[in-house]
């Protein structure tokens, strides 16, 4: 025999208003966690921390007119595509474009340059011609250049070369500011008030 029935069902709805209050409270948390990315279950995660890759190379620009003689020694003409790595405030990508009418795409993995060499692309009003793009060169796809310029370091020119000579088409003319190839000796060689530009075209196949 029930002595309170009428308190029993209070009891009932009690329960299951809170019930569906906290499936409520379940569902929004959870909606929040998909439109959000927060975390579903309310304890808190350790966040992943990206560190960006520092740049192999401090950057100093080429200047002007070494950037004008090596788009000169490399026959830079209409159709080319050239890349330029490592390419800074991009200069050379900007100035082969707007000279000669090629496409250019410069890379860097600093991405303050990658915006500064967009904006000066911009305003040289050749940024439907020329892109730069933020990754590492040498992971970087660069296989459709028919010229690449370079301002790198000794030790990452001979670090690269083998890249240049594996996934560049024969043919294919390379242009650096200052610092040569080790034992691939330039067919071209041009000191420039104080400045050297080195030469090289990608060999046949064997």
């Amino acid at each position: 025999m029930r002595l309170y029935p009428r308190r029993e069902h209070d009891d009932r709805r009690r329960m299951n208003s809170r019930t569906k209050e906290n499936l409520m409270r379940i569902f929004v948390r959870l909606l929040a966690a998909l439109l959000l990315g927060l975390p579903a279950a309310g304890f808190p995660q350790q966040q992943e921390k990206i560190v960006p890759q520092a740049p192999d190379v401090i950057f100093v620009p080429t200047p002007q007119d070494v950037v004008d003689e090596m788009l000169k020694m490399a026959k830079v003409r209409k159709g080319d595509v050239l890349y330029d790595l490592g390419s800074g405030d991009g200069r050379i990508a900007v100035t082969a474009a707007k000279r000669y009418g090629v496409r250019a795409v410069g890379i860097d993995i600093d991405p303050e340059r990658i915006r500064e060499a967009t904006e000066n692309a911009r305003k040289a009003g050749v940024g439907n011609l020329v892109q730069f793009r933020r990754e590492d060169l040498f992971n970087a796809d660069f296989s459709e250049a028919t010229v690449v310029t370079l301002y790198l370091l000794p030790e990452l020119n001979v670090k690269l070369r083998p890249r240049l000579w594996q996934e560049l088409k024969p043919g294919t003319r390379i242009v650096s500011h200052q610092f040569d190839m080790a034992d691939w000796k330039p067919e071209k060689q041009l000191e420039l008030n104080g400045r050297t530009i080195y030469f090289w075209t990608i060999p046949g196949r064997q």
